[in-house]
């Protein structure tokens, strides 16, 4: 189901890329847009879901229907009225926002009152978006993961329907996208109700308390808060210092981190999903044994992962750019530029994933301020290295500097974890690194010596770049595996995990 979303991510991407380029309007949206999704990373599935979840889990174990049904009705008053003032504040202090995350924007003619009014339609979505990320929390806490995992859809299909059937009825056609935004809150919340009502569990928030619960809830929750949001606090300094540059600047980050965002997304956030609640029934149970097994089994798979991705998309930034977006509005110079930030961004997509389920086992763990710990140094380094790079490297130097950040958050994570004797590493790990390193190096050799040139790619008409770009990915998807197995990989070094 996270495929399904991302592929329709995905789409939704060139739909706007090939209708609107990449632009003062454009960078006006992607930055109203991604205001509310920082937010909603601090007030939903980010912090809310990694405290709110383990406290469910402990409940469920330990507590009747009556006492977790409480807990679901009073978090569910506490967050909603947090989020109303915070929505309300929102839409007021807009050019205040406007000016924080975007300064750049300040001075130019039309780019920043554009942005402020895009901002007061897309900023209630975080309100809406919230309490869907709690229903989804609640589904699963429950092991119904499809449903949540399939929501983003209906935000994709609204921006879509917007940006093809409203954009040219409207008068600053960029609107259209912003209330697509609006939209898609209200859908998603409505569409994930059904199915907690099927459960039974339907928050009621003006009956039942439990003070005490929702109290360790937002007690866990607020290191957490920066801890497990530290990638989206880079991404907004990144956004705050791409304002300066020139205009489109915003927009190549943006699809550049989109690409980079597909892997993540598909296996990082579902893996990240699926493992955090079997860790934490696994801590609430004391059985640590199993607890360190299962985070081994995640780790190994998010190796045998993530190195042959960050391979693929470095080799093929070029052709997927040019394959997927260069058309009409967004141009050949568009695509090469943003082409250049994905390679930067792809170093960092083995740390980007690592940072997911390395944070979840001390979340699992109720322990919140050894990743804010972590974020911090990370947030730490983004920013040092973003001052030192973007003179000569502009915004390629941005995208650098967060792939390395996120490999530094990840390796403190790891190294504090061995050292607090949470996680043991089963047998084999010198040989499974090897044995996927060298693989990979196979797969990335191989298509770079036989893609064709870029300047030929821009020759070709739509439908001939997807079956060349299609013939290669699938021949790294085939050479990989084949050079795993002759390298004397079998699945039984990936190690089991109980019951995920």
């Amino acid at each position: 189901m996270t495929l399904i979303s991302r592929i329709f991510g995905l789409l939704r991407d060139i739909v706007i890329a090939r209708l609107f380029g990449a632009g003062m309007g454009t960078d006006a949206f992607f930055v109203a847009f991604r205001i509310p999704n920082f937010f909603r990373r601090l007030f939903a599935e980010g912090a809310f879901a990694q405290a709110f979840v383990p406290v469910l889990s402990e409940y469920k174990a330990k507590r009747t229907p009556a006492e977790i049904q409480a807990l679901l009705d009073h978090t569910t008053a506490v967050l909603g009225l947090v989020l109303l003032a915070v929505t309300a504040v929102g839409i007021l202090l807009a050019p205040l926002l406007i000016l924080l995350f975007a300064p750049g924007f300040h001075g130019e003619v039309g780019k920043f009152d554009l942005a402020v009014g895009l901002l007061r339609i897309t900023f209630p979505y975080l309100f809406f978006i919230s309490l869907t990320a709690l229903a989804g929390a609640i589904l699963n806490s429950y092991r119904r993961f499809a449903i949540p995992a399939f929501t983003p859809v209906l935000l994709n299909l609204a921006l879509i329907s917007s940006a093809i059937w409203l954009a040219p009825h409207m008068q600053e056609p960029i609107q259209a996208l912003a209330w697509g935004v609006f939209i898609a809150g209200i859908v998603q919340l409505l569409f994930q109700l059904p199915f907690i009502i099927n459960l039974k569990l339907l928050p009621r928030p003006w009956r039942g308390r439990d003070r005490d619960g929702v109290k360790r809830i937002f007690i866990l929750m607020l290191p957490v808060m920066f801890g497990v949001s530290v990638s989206q606090i880079n991404v907004m300094i990144d956004t705050l210092m791409a304002s300066f540059l020139v205009s489109g600047s915003i927009t190549w980050l943006y699809y550049a981190d989109r690409m980079m965002e597909f892997p993540l997304g598909v296996f990082g956030i579902a893996l990240a999903t699926v493992i955090l609640p079997q860790l934490s029934d696994k801590h609430a149970r004391g059985a640590q044994a199993e607890f360190s097994r299962t985070l081994d089994w995640g780790l190994r798979w998010i190796l045998l992962i993530t190195l042959p991705a960050l391979a693929g998309l470095a080799v093929l930034a070029g052709p997927i750019m040019i394959t997927l977006f260069q058309y009409d509005e967004f141009t050949s110079h568009d695509a090469t530029m943003a082409a250049q930030a994905l390679m930067a961004f792809a170093l960092g997509l083995p740390g980007f994933v690592l940072i997911k389920v390395l944070a979840s086992a001390f979340f699992s763990r109720q322990d919140t301020k050894t990743p804010v710990r972590a974020g911090i140094i990370g947030m730490l380094v983004n920013i040092v290295l973003n001052l030192a790079l973007i003179s000569s490297l502009a915004h390629v130097g941005l995208a650098l500097a967060t792939a390395i950040a996120a490999l530094v958050n990840a390796s403190l994570l790891f190294i504090w974890l061995r050292r607090g004797r949470h996680y043991q590493p089963l047998g084999g790990w010198h040989w499974f690194l090897l044995r996927v390193t060298l693989a990979t190096l196979i797969m990335a050799t191989l298509l770079y010596l036989s893609i064709p040139v870029l300047q030929s790619w821009l020759l070709l008409d739509a439908w001939a770049r997807v079956m060349q770009l299609g013939l290669w990915i699938g021949a790294g998807m085939l050479v990989y595996p084949l050079a795993l197995g002759l390298l004397g990989f079998r699945p039984a070094h990936l190690g089991q995990a109980d019951s995920v």
